[in-house]
Formats: C-alpha cells, structure tokens, sequence
C-alpha cells in the first residue's frame, strides 16, 4: 500500500471514490451522492489541491487503485488556527480491516505534527460508527462530547460523536 498526498493527477480518482463513498455510507458524510455527482472535475482539482493549511490523503493498493481517503483542513480565524479538522474519511468496504485506515491517519498526525503552530486535531464521527470510533481511538482521539441530530438524511436524524487528538 502507498499512502500520499493527492494532487490533481489523482482528481478522477478522488471523484470516483468520494461518489462510493456517499453511495455506501450516505449518513456519515455531510453532502449527498446527488450533489456531488454534478461537480466539475475542474471543482474536484480545486478540492483536493494541497494547500499549507489542506491535504487530502489517498491510499494505493499495489495496482495503483485508490482505496481510501482522508482530509485534513487548519482552521483560518486568528484565534482558531492552532486547531485542523478531519474530513472525509473512507476506505473501500472491501479493503477494510487491513489497516488501510490506520495507516492513513498515521500519515495524517504525522503531518499535522509538522504543521508550525498546529496543537490539535478534531473529527466527528455517527455516533453508532463503532468501528471508526475505534480506530480513531487507536490513534489517540480522544471523545469529548456528543452533538444530538448533527445530520438529517431521509428524514433520520444521526448524532455525533466528537472526539480529539492534541499533537
């Protein structure tokens, strides 16, 4: 597996992933399958371009596959910059359990640490995403609260868990 930045080589890749990803697990992402669908690839280069405050992450399988992805975004308010927030985080069903998720939020607290100025990493996570809650944890996330009906979908509600990782 080879884990790196993305960069817009990687755009019709990151699309077709991100789209299998709002398709199997539509109530763990804050956008739709729908709406995303109709995004540019010119967008999707916008998106994933690596910023000094932005990197989205991407996990390769031996034939070059994009198997899993995750973001990381620094806040930009003066008083909020010493935080970053994970988004996105998806690895393809049949590829999980073999530590592809751990080894992207590995890489992911490897280069927030490096970050000048950066103390803390946030996620929210479905509250009944036990699963991730536990990899999260296994990385040194640590919960810190809950947020009641943080996502609507079909009109079901979804609570979140927030959880935190100081550097």
């Amino acid at each position: 597996m080879n884990i790196r930045i993305l960069d817009e080589s990687d755009a019709r890749q990151y699309q077709e992933l991100r789209l299998c990803a709002l398709l199997a697990n539509p109530e763990a992402f804050g956008s739709t399958y729908e709406r995303e669908s109709r995004f540019t690839v010119e967008f999707i280069i916008d998106r994933i371009k690596p910023s000094k405050d932005k990197f989205v992450l991407g996990a390769f399988d031996k034939d070059g596959a994009l198997i899993g992805m995750v973001t990381l975004v620094r806040e930009s308010g003066v008083k909020t910059a010493h935080k970053a927030s994970v988004f996105g985080m998806y690895v393809t069903q049949e590829r999980r359990e073999q530590g592809a998720g751990k080894a992207l939020m590995n890489e992911l607290i490897k280069i927030a640490r490096d970050m000048d100025g950066l103390e803390q990493v946030n996620l929210t996570v479905v509250s009944n995403n036990e699963q991730a809650k536990k990899l999260y944890q296994s990385v040194g996330f640590e919960i810190y609260g809950t947020e009641r009906h943080a996502l609507k979908f079909n009109d079901r509600y979804y609570d979140e868990t927030l959880m935190a990782l100081p550097l």
